[in-house]
């Protein structure tokens, strides 16, 4: 799909300008991804927006704040983001002088160069998104929910915004992305996160989705991590029309460690995708990933994760699997895991897994008097929650397992 998009952004640099321009033009050159490119081989994006979208427009309006439900029994701190754009912040239950809170600007000086043309579209076109840095030595008391709302004025539209997350030395942050869509019309959400954790430094991530939604969203995550940092993200984005999830992960420091986990519940004619690549440039560091997905009908669900280990990353210890529960015959889940190691002194494995729901089971659950829907509900809930057991902060566990019982048995 050929799509000509304006940059319409006032009161920037002309340098800032002229790199907007660059990057429209990259994206011209190439548009959006389709299966030709490897890191899509199993999605034709151009396609899948040419059957949705007629004529689609940047979304570059500044929207007036509005009240949002926040979360009830459960304390936390806040960002407010409307179709993208940093609107309101509450950190009552922090130290005000341990952290730096602002909308996003883009440091040009400083940009990291991807090859990729949605990057590079929203290199051009982003507007809005937030920049937070917590101070050495620093740990969150409560955790902190970054509400991303979409409002009714969305239709046709794509938002491109940037986020900008930095850990000084030993920090720590749980952080809790809740996503809510409001307009139910098609649109598209483009975000590039940028993540940096310096020495001893934790960031602990999770991805929920509030309610169903009919937006298409792509999120690419660069992260950085130092040494003896922990970075964990855990993905729980049920109920998008449309979700692709990238994550490329430098590990630059020794003794760090990297775990990526996710629990995914698709229903009807909906498509998820999760990429990762780790890069294990240091010695003695870690990293683990379990990917697992329940697919309804018409469903597709796809991983592609990739480990790389260079040759002075010696004693990496490395894991990545992931599972599919299929229920449904024309629901589709394809894999493609990697290894590239060129270090002798490693341990890594990696897997994958399909199948459908065991009838045994689901047997064994009816002869004790539950209705076969139950039964599958029972067994997909089993098949997730090992997910969220991982979890150690026991308030935001419960948070997380309310959200999959809405993801399993509908919002």
């Amino acid at each position: 799909m050929k799509q000509d998009f304006a940059i319409d952004i006032n009161n920037i640099s002309s340098e800032k300008m002229e790199y907007r321009k660059k990057n429209l033009e990259l994206f011209n050159k190439e548009g959006f991804p389709n299966r030709r490119l490897e890191t899509w081989k199993f999605t034709d994006l151009n396609k899948i927006i040419e059957e949705n979208f007629e004529n689609l427009e940047a979304h570059n309006k500044s929207e007036e704040y509005q009240e949002v439900e926040l979360l009830k029994d459960f304390e936390h701190n806040y960002i407010i983001l409307i179709n993208g754009i940093l609107k309101s912040n509450n950190f009552k239950h922090e130290d005000q002088k341990k952290f730096k809170i602002n909308e996003y600007h883009e440091n040009i000086n400083n940009k990291i160069e991807i090859q990729n043309s949605l990057i590079s579209l929203n290199n051009a076109l982003f507007n809005g998104g937030y920049s937070l840095e917590v101070s050495s030595n620093y740990k969150f008391k409560k955790p902190l929910v970054v509400y991303n709302y979409f409002l009714n004025n969305l239709e046709n539209k794509i938002v491109n915004n940037k986020n900008m997350i930095i850990l000084n030395e030993n920090s720590g942050l749980d952080l809790i992305e809740s996503n809510s869509d409001i307009s139910k019309k098609n649109f598209i959400y483009n975000n590039y996160t940028n993540i940096k954790l310096d020495e001893n430094a934790s960031l602990k991530s999770y991805n929920l989705q509030g309610c169903k939604s009919n937006g298409f969203f792509y999120k690419f995550l660069k992260v950085c991590l130092a040494k003896m940092s922990n970075y964990e993200d855990y993905i729980f984005s049920s109920g998008l029309k449309f979700n692709k999830v990238e994550e490329d992960v430098d590990v630059i420091g020794e003794n760090a460690k990297c775990t990526i986990q996710s629990a995914i519940s698709l229903s009807l004619n909906e498509h998820q995708e999760i990429k990762t690549q780790i890069n294990h440039l240091k010695p003695n560091c870690v990293s683990y990933q379990k990917i697992k997905n329940v697919l309804n009908k018409n469903c597709k669900g796809a991983y592609q994760g990739k480990i790389f280990v260079k040759d002075v990353a010696q004693k990496t210890d490395a894991y990545q699997l992931s599972k599919a529960l299929l229920l449904d015959d024309s629901s589709e889940f394809n894999a493609k895991p990697e290894l590239e190691i060129y270090a002798d002194d490693v341990k890594c494995s990696h897997g994958s897994t399909s199948g459908s729901v065991n009838e045994d089971s689901i047997y064994y659950l009816m002869t004790r008097g539950i209705s076969r829907k139950k039964a599958i509900g029972l067994l997909t809930k089993a098949f997730l929650f090992e997910i969220a057991d991982s979890i150690q902060n026991e308030e935001i566990k419960v948070f997380v397992e309310k959200n999959l019982d809405r993801q399993i048995y509908g919002y």
